[in-house]
């Protein structure tokens, strides 16, 4: 099998590591010192993290959706499907690479989302427009790290922890919808979040082929609504 090479890297701005675009043929994947973040080959449950979400929200037209993490774009892509024309869709992205190389190398395999006017990028920490909006987001998805449970950077356990739960419900429009994408289950995340003013519900993706900790092809994605 052909062995990965390196596109391009960046060294990590909040903690020693670094960052790579990695290709073999048409394959990219995304890495930090090591470990494989994602890629474009499979992306089923990045979609449903928009879908889900989208099928629960009464009105589309004109949705504000804060998509936390760019990744290769797959979950952008799928909430600009399903927005209309009067729609925003606004992703928070931490690293500059991640941005470049949707635009420069990436963008092609989720049909350049980032091309669309409705598109805007908050380069920078997504618990920003959380904090800075009150009854707002129509949907916030966060899908920043590997799920509270596998942290790549220590930091975004504040999103899943009661503060940062707290915070994004306030931050959502009655019914608004909080997603989040995970490699593990957390039925104690699911408790809080309906002790913190949500309807939650953990749903368990399967994506065969696709590499998880335990070979299964299982990711999870949690869908609560603000009560």
């Amino acid at each position: 099998m052909r062995a990965w090479d390196i596109v391009d890297h960046e060294d990590l701005p909040y903690e020693d590591g670094t960052i790579y675009l990695m290709e073999r043929g048409s394959e990219y994947v995304i890495a930090v010192n090591g470990r494989e973040l994602m890629g474009n080959r499979m992306h089923g449950s990045e979609d449903a993290l928009a879908d889900y979400a989208c099928d629960r929200l009464e009105v589309l037209d004109d949705a504000k959706v804060l998509v936390g993490g760019l990744g290769m774009g797959f979950t952008l892509a799928a909430v600009l499907r399903r927005i209309g024309p009067s729609g925003v869709a606004t992703v928070a992205e931490l690293m500059t690479a991640v941005v470049k190389w949707n635009r420069d190398y990436v963008g092609r395999a989720a049909k350049h989302p980032l091309r669309d006017p409705r598109v805007q990028i908050h380069l920078g920490d997504v618990a920003e427009p959380i904090e800075t909006h009150t009854d707002y987001w129509s949907a916030i998805l966060l899908d920043v790290d590997n799920g509270p449970q596998a942290l790549t950077r220590p930091t975004n356990g504040w999103l899943y922890s009661d503060d940062g739960i707290t915070v994004a419900r306030n931050s959502l429009i009655t019914g608004g919808i909080l997603g989040i994408w995970s490699v593990f289950p957390d039925d104690d995340l699911t408790d809080r979040l309906s002790a913190l003013g949500f309807d939650a519900e953990m749903i368990q993706f399967t994506e065969d082929g696709r590499p998880t900790p335990d070979d299964d092809g299982v990711h999870v994605l949690w869908m609560a609504r603000k009560r």
